[in-house]
Parts: C-alpha cells; structure tokens; sequence
C-alpha cells in the first residue's frame, strides 16, 4: 500500500486528528512529528482528489489525547517541583478502549498490528522530549532518579522517586550495638505487653538502644531530604563484637530523596559527628542501586582477632600444633545452636586461610584468623559440643570459649566490593 492509499482509507473510518493518521506511517521518513506526517497526508489526499482541506474537529482514535501533550508536560513538571534529579523516564497507562482503537483503525485500513506506532509510545516520546527540556534533566531507560506515568484514565500523573543511595564502611567502636534495628521479641516491637508498657524493652519497642543504623542513617536522610532510610551491610557482626580495621561494607538506601547533590566527605563528617564515637565511617561515595546486592551477594574473607579462655592450662607447643593443623583446613560446621533458631540446620563447610595465636598465660590466648564468609569462628574455638569439626577445643582435649571477638577486615574474595562499575555518574 502506497501512503496516499493508507491515508485515504484511515479517513474514511471516521474523523482522526493529524497525529493518528500520521502514527499509522511512523516508521516513513525521519524529521518528522508524527502529527506533522498526518498533516502532509491530509493535505496531500485534498489536493490529489481537488477536496476541500478540512480539520477533524475530534478524533474517534485517540479521543483528543494527542493534542493534550502540552497539558501532560505541565502536569509532569508541577509533580517533580519538589525533587531535584537528573535523569528521568515518562510512561504512560492507556485505557483498553484507546488502544482498541488503535488497532480497530489498523484492521479497518489492512495494516499489520504492529504497523507505525501506537498511541503509548508516541506520548512516551513527545512527553518526554519536551518534560527533559523543561527541567533540564537526562532520559534513563533503566534506573533514573524520577519516573513518571501519564495515566489516561484517571487523567492523573503518577510520581515514583527511586531510592538514592550511599556506600561505605563502617567500624563498631562499642560492643553490645546490633546491627540494624533490634524489635524485642517480648512484645513484638510494639513497646506493650498486655496493655502495659513492655518490661523487656521499657516501652520502646527495640532490645536495644541504639544500632548501627541507627547512629548513621538519620544524617543520610537529612543529607538527601528523604523520608526513611534502609540499612544494607555485607554481613553482620554479633552484638557483642567490635568492628575494626577496615571496616565493614554497607549501603544505607534513602527513600524519597527530595535531592541528590550531596558530598560524600561532608556527609562522612556529619555521620561521625553524629555517632558520637559508638560508630566511624569512612570511604563514602555515591553508588548505582546495584550496589545494595553486591553489598548483600559478593563473596567475601573476613579476619577476626579473639581473646580465648581455655578451662584447663595449655601449653604453647600444644596450642602451636592445634594451630597448625587449623590452618589451611576445612571446616565442617552444623548451624550452630545459638542461631539454630532462625537459620535452618544444616551442615556447611568453609574454609581457614591463616590463623595464628599466643598465649597471654595458661589459659588466655589471642588468635587472629582470616578465613572464608560464613565462617563461625566461635564455635570453630569452642566446638559446639561436636557440631564444628575440627576445633580448637577438640584438637587441644580442653574446653575453650571465646571470651571477645573483634572483626578486623571484611574484603572481597576476588575482588574489592566498590569498583568503577558500581559508582555512580
């Protein structure tokens, strides 16, 4: 079919605006609005056939929504006047009787249904165009920092603003602070037990004061504007543990983000200030989202220091030789029983890079191990009545616990967890 002959049999079904007669040709020729393509047809048809050129007062087609395009860019702008962003994406929700049109006038005209374009993707694009242009931001098709979505049918714009994030590492100066957030298991995280404030908690609903999210995500929140913060690290510390050395990797995910220019030192200074020495961060900078996976998935090695209490006396030679065979060894391990009741029991086997120790006197040691993620180096010490083999206690003949444990690296097995890949901009 010529153009000329597409054109006339689209007019024939009725009054259709510019915009939808030139959709049905939107692959011809490059250059031009598809409304600019209808307008040419049209004309053309009227001065082939020595017709009258007429405008359509109204479309059957499209129902007038392809001369609402200004109408759609104002809109889009006045519900992202709040939010400072760089990139966006605008889609679009049309009614099933709209695009039923669509493909009623392809059927009528013997198109294809995937001829030219459809209605959705025309306001994708033109909205878009001229919404970018307006506030002066970047097209993203995969992660942008604002979505937009022209719902025709309720003849609204709907707003989602993506997460912003920050990564960076973070050491645990003071023992007894969990991780994240800790709801008591007494009363659930409500603060009452039987209509009475919960004894378990004194009311506040979490087992303890304060967590490591707690002490450095209030000032992320401030930094971006947002609503609530999620804390993602690479692992945890038990309670009782320091974190050290390095420090351990995390992403704090900020939602609702009314901006994004934020300076990572500047927020570095404000979080320790913040954390008041309980908690230090370093090496902050801006992440893509895939970092919140990398931080949770990336397979890492992990270096502890732990002051160990035998409770009979061991001789230096005995302790050298239990280390020796530790070293460079496999470990079988059944999930432990101080977390067998939220892990499921099963049997594991990770591995010992290094470990080396010196006693203090003839019960007390200090031992630095590097070994694989997952490892449980404190039943590694104690043996957990068999269900880690071997073990320190095991190999020596005497009970052994770990009295203080300090975490002291948490690094990539192959490869560090922030690279260029995952930075953003």
């Amino acid at each position: 079919m010529t153009v000329l002959e597409i054109a006339r049999d689209a007019l024939a079904t009725g009054p259709v605006c510019d915009a939808c007669l030139g959709r049905l040709v939107a692959d011809r020729s490059f250059g031009l609005t598809n409304a600019e393509r209808g307008r040419a047809l049209r004309t053309t048809v009227a001065l082939e056939d020595d017709e009258p050129y007429e405008e359509p007062d109204d479309c059957w087609v499209c129902e007038g929504e392809s001369d609402r395009i200004g109408t759609w860019v104002d809109r889009a702008v006045r519900a992202v006047a709040d939010y400072a962003f760089d990139t966006y994406q605008v889609g679009t929700r049309v009614p099933p009787m709209l695009e039923e049109n669509d493909a009623l006038l392809r059927d009528d005209v013997g198109l294809p249904e995937d001829a030219g374009e459809p209605l959705k993707a025309e306001l994708n694009r033109e909205v878009g165009k001229r919404f970018g242009r307006e506030v002066d931001a970047e097209v993203d098709f995969e992660r942008p920092d604002v979505q937009l979505l022209l719902d025709l049918g309720t003849d609204e714009v709907e707003l989602q603003v993506n997460s912003a994030f920050v990564y960076g590492r973070y050491r645990k100066l003071e023992r007894d602070i969990p991780q994240t957030k800790w709801p008591c298991n007494e009363c659930g995280g409500t603060g009452l037990k039987r209509g009475a404030e919960c004894p378990g908690c004194d009311g506040t609903g979490f087992r303890y004061d304060e967590s490591v999210e707690q002490l450095t995500a209030p000032p992320v929140v401030e930094a971006y504007e947002g609503e609530s913060a999620t804390f993602h690290g690479a692992g945890r510390e038990d309670v009782d543990a320091l974190m050290l050395g390095t420090g351990r990797p995390f992403v704090i995910e900020v939602k609702d983000p009314h901006t994004r220019d934020v300076d990572p030192e500047s927020l570095e200074t404000a979080i320790n200030d913040y954390a008041e020495e309980k908690v230090e961060v370093t090496d902050l900078a801006i992440p893509t989202y895939e970092m919140v996976e990398r931080v949770k998935e990336h397979e890492a090695s992990k270096t502890y220091r732990m002051a160990v209490e035998f409770d009979g006396p061991v001789a230096d030679a005995d302790l050298q030789a239990a280390l020796d065979d530790l070293r460079g060894a496999t470990i079988t391990q059944r999930t432990p029983q101080r977390v067998d009741h939220r892990r499921a029991d099963i049997d594991r086997t990770r591995e010992v890079y290094d470990i080396e120790g010196d006693l203090e006197d003839e019960t007390h040691a200090t031992i630095e191990l590097d070994g694989e993620g997952g490892l449980y180096v404190k039943e590694l010490v104690s043996g957990d009545d068999g269900r880690t083999e071997p073990s320190l206690s095991g190999l020596l003949g005497v009970g052994a616990v770990v009295t203080a444990l300090d975490v002291l690296a948490v690094e990539g097995e192959t490869e560090p967890f922030l690279t260029e890949a995952y930075l953003a901009g």
